[in-house]
């Protein structure tokens, strides 16, 4: 259970680093690096996340639950 609150902890943060980009792109209009900073570190959450969601599955914390049919 921790491992599914984590890796929803850290969608919010991807989405919160994506809407701090935009922000700063609208705000700066492209002047300052604070765009791209803003911009990888969701990216490197992003891996976090793919990374987190790859060992939960190995070791069996988490399982799919697709459509069967």
């Amino acid at each position: 259970m921790l491992i599914k609150v984590i890796v929803v902890i850290l969608f919010i943060l991807v989405l919160a680093s994506l809407g701090l980009g935009l922000g700063y792109l609208i705000k700066d209009k492209g002047k300052t690096k604070r765009t791209a900073n803003a911009l990888t570190l969701r990216i490197a959450i992003s891996v976090i996340v793919f990374l987190l969601l790859i060992i939960g599955y190995f070791t069996g914390l988490l399982q799919p639950h697709g459509l069967t049919g």
